[in-house]
């Protein structure tokens, strides 16, 4: 048994747009991670989807002091990015 991590491919990590986006280097991966998340599923192994989650105005949080608002618990900055999110969203049921 295999296990694949997908860790914080988010709007606000990877939309050009997103509040702290990497842009173009982390939509440049999407195809690759998209096909290796679905080879996973295919063949029955683990895949988890870790995604950071922030309160809105949480002055105590570490990363409060260190980088602007990202992935706040209810907002779209925190769902999976592009074709990952919309797969994530047919297998997730």
């Amino acid at each position: 048994m295999k296990a694949l991590i997908n860790i914080d491919y988010t709007h606000d990590f990877i939309a050009n747009d997103g509040a702290l986006t990497v842009g173009t280097p982390g939509q440049a991966i999407e195809s690759a991670i998209v096909e290796l998340t679905k080879q996973f599923v295919d063949e029955g192994h683990f895949v988890v989807f870790a995604v950071d989650a922030h309160d809105e105005k949480d002055d105590y949080h570490p990363e409060s002091k260190l980088f602007p608002p990202h992935n706040i618990r209810h907002t779209s900055g925190r769902d999976l990015y592009g074709a990952l999110g919309q797969y994530y969203n047919e297998i997730k049921d």
